[in-house]
């Protein structure tokens, strides 16, 4: 005997089976999308650290130079710095040094840059030319006194790597896109007035 139409209507309402299935393909990419995205804060949160404690290691090890430094040591400071990064990379950090001095009897004192190397990427030059005037907090601004100035930068690319198709289907905009993370750290020299480097 044949089921009238009333009848199977209302046990194919009643029927509930693969109602989950249906409820995790609406709600799965959303899962996906928040998980992928408190990874990558994770990740770049923990990176931003990373650069600031670049910043705080390799000033504390060039303000600890008791009678100057080699150029090569400064470099060598500098990589072991640049590895503080890993595994997170490419790319490397940019970290730049700068031997400060503080003009001596002058109403206004300037600062001026006695010496500087920078690392960007796996390449070492000289961040600036010698006796260049710079800025400093004016708490700092002590006639005749020595300053080390580290500032670190990273272009922080996301783990995951997002085209723009698939940022725009997602609806992520530019939440994934590079952030510029920097840290700059002053430190005095430790055991003498000032550092030396041959060869910077």
């Amino acid at each position: 005997m044949m089921q009238s139409i009333a009848t199977v209507s209302k046990r194919f309402r009643a029927d509930r089976r693969g109602a989950a299935a249906i409820e995790f393909a609406f709600i799965a990419p959303i899962l996906f999308v928040l998980y992928f995205m408190t990874m990558e804060v994770s990740q770049a949160i923990e990176t931003n650290k990373k650069v600031g404690r670049i910043a705080s290691m390799v000033g504390d090890l060039i303000a600890q130079q008791r009678n100057g430094v080699l150029r090569t040591e400064v470099d060598n400071i500098l990589d072991i710095g640049a590895a503080i990064i890993l595994p997170y990379g490419p790319p490397l950090p940019t970290i730049i040094v700068e031997h400060i001095w503080i003009e001596a009897d002058k109403p206004n004192p300037k600062a001026l840059v006695t010496w500087s190397r920078k690392l960007e990427g796996t390449n070492k030059s000289q961040a600036v030319a010698p006796n260049s005037e710079t800025q400093v907090p004016e708490q700092l601004k002590v006639a005749n006194t020595y300053l080390v100035r580290v500032t670190t930068k990273l272009g922080y690319k996301p783990i995951i790597a997002w085209n723009d198709d698939q940022k725009s289907a997602l609806g992520l905009g530019s939440a994934f896109s590079i952030l510029n993370m920097s840290e700059q750290y002053y430190l005095r020299p430790r055991m003498s007035q000032w550092i030396d480097c041959t060869g910077c």
